[in-house]
């Protein structure tokens, strides 16, 4: 089980050219909320629709056109507080964030400063050495996306797709709490395991509706506890913040290079600026984008055109009693209730919808056994063919029949390969195969004695050999094995070649 620790974490130390230094990591993840309409209008969120079709007037930005909050987005986001034990307030308002940016029509975002829908709460991160942390989160805030600007379609102009202005997102904001590139992925990992749980994120970050803006700080060994002690920002040094960050891979690649950088500048006798940056995979480098404004340079005010949003207990009540079972919930369940290790139920546990396919899988079997054929067959073969549990060509219930022919002794396990093989590729059901293909097992012992027998007496100076060095009696399992087909039951081939060889 996991060594929960609740405490700061040990830190990734860097060495520099003249002090070894701690990295600070704080995390802004921006997570699109799954509903069918926008933030404040009923224009579609559907993906990869032809550029400005899914753009309502108040998207627009049009002369009049007045914001209508949409329930459902505001249900999500309390979901989400509630999945990460956070504080649902039950009065918050929207503020107006005002700057200008061609992807941006009205001029300004609404979104949520002063007072957030969801106050404080946690996401347990599990490393990869077997313990497990805390990392706080300081808020959940409700705010409208941006659109985007297209920049490749003509040497001489950029081109903007309104598609996805207003769609309602999620800023998750995490305290300074992390202490590494590892431990920024991890957090995001299951940040984003939790969400889809709950089915209030999609979480694909190859369509940005998961993407994180990174800031990073460095510090000399023994600041971050004193920051811990007093809650003093000055302890800890200028952060940096990187934006859009929508993969692990490169997420890890930029903090780690982004804290060298810093390193680099303050041994030399310089200051970091507080800046917002750009990471460039292609040269493996973070690039200044405009320097970091202050919540003032964006002239927030409250939003006029939105009455403040006040929510009842009852109904946060309602919505925390229809949650699903969550990743760390499930997971303990899997190891108590199936007996797996703590790896497998990992594993099974890291996707709902796989979660979902093995307890499909496991209903009135061996559990253990399900999670061996769901962990290394299945999924080896859908990796291999680079499908998704969903296109799964075999059934969960199909699987199931196999794993219960194994329990039964009517087929050995490297029959059930082939019959997951046949069952796989041609859509077929797992009884079905082994009786018509005759792959049922031989479990009449007078036959497969008789085979045995029959191998024995065709080589006596083999059996001499396996009397006296008993790791020899293989050879003969293997005979017998290949005698029959593979359908003879292993393990009474190999207690009669024992009797045998002992007698």
């Amino acid at each position: 089980m996991l060594d929960l620790t609740y405490d700061a974490p040990k830190p990734k130390v860097i060495a520099g050219a003249k002090h070894d230094w701690e990295l600070v990591i704080g995390l802004e993840v921006h997570a699109q909320v799954a509903t069918n309409a926008k933030l404040f209008s009923g224009a579609s969120t559907e993906f990869g629709a032809e550029p400005n079709s899914n753009v309502a007037f108040v998207d627009a930005g049009m002369p009049g056109m007045l914001p209508v909050i949409n329930e459902g987005c505001v249900e999500q986001a309390v979901r989400t507080g509630l999945g990460l034990k956070a504080d649902i307030n039950l009065y918050s308002a929207f503020d107006r964030k005002n700057y200008f940016y061609p992807d941006l029509p009205q001029g300004y975002q609404i979104s949520q400063l002063y007072h957030p829908i969801v106050g404080e709460g946690e996401v347990l991160v599990e490393m990869g050495d077997g313990t497990a942390r805390t990392v706080r989160v300081e808020r959940i805030h409700l705010e409208q996306d941006a659109g985007k600007s297209i920049h490749d379609m003509d040497p001489n102009m950029s081109f903007v797709d309104l598609n996805r202005t207003g769609v309602a997102l999620m800023e998750i904001v995490s305290r300074p709490d992390i202490r590494g590139p590892e431990e920024a992925a991890a957090y995001v990992t299951k940040l984003r395991q939790i969400l889809r749980y709950l089915g209030t994120c999609d979480g694909n970050m190859q369509n940005g509706n998961l993407r994180a803006d990174v800031n990073v700080s460095i510090c000399r060994p023994g600041a971050y506890e004193k920051y811990q002690e007093t809650q003093d920002f000055s302890h800890l040094g200028t952060r940096c913040e990187i934006k859009n960050m929508n993969s692990m891979r490169f997420m890890q690649a930029a903090i780690d290079y982004e804290a060298r950088r810093q390193i680099a500048i303050v041994e030399d006798g310089g200051e970091v600026d507080q800046e917002t940056r750009l990471y460039d995979p292609d040269k493996n480098e973070t690039r200044s984008m405009r320097s970091k404004e202050e919540a003032h340079d964006y002239r927030y005010f409250p939003c006029p055109d939105l009455l403040p949003l006040e929510i009842e207990q009852a109904w946060v009540d309602d919505i925390a009693s229809d949650l699903p079972e969550l990743p760390d919930a499930k997971k303990a369940r899997f190891i108590g209730d199936f007996g797996l290790s703590d790896y497998d139920a990992s594993v099974l546990t890291a996707d709902v919808e796989n979660a979902e396919f093995f307890e499909e899988v496991a209903k009135g079997q061996d559990g253990k056994l399900a999670a061996n054929w769901v962990i290394n067959e299945l999924f080896g073969r859908l990796k291999k063919d680079d499908k998704d549990i969903a296109d799964s060509p075999i059934s969960a219930a199909r699987l199931g029949q196999i794993i219960g022919l194994i329990k039964s002794d009517a087929i050995s396990g490297k029959i059930a390969k082939d019959v997951f093989e046949i069952a796989y590729t041609q859509d077929r059901d797992p009884e079905e195969i082994v009786e018509t293909e005759g792959m049922k097992q031989v479990t009449d012992t007078g036959a497969i004695e008789a085979a045995v027998d029959e191998i024995m007496a065709a080589n006596p100076e083999q059996v001499e050999k396996a009397k006296e060095n008993p790791k020899l009696a293989g050879w003969f399992v293997g005979q017998v094995m290949k005698a029959t087909g593979g359908k003879a039951n292993p393990k009474a081939v190999n207690q009669i070649i024992a009797a045998k060889l002992n007698g």
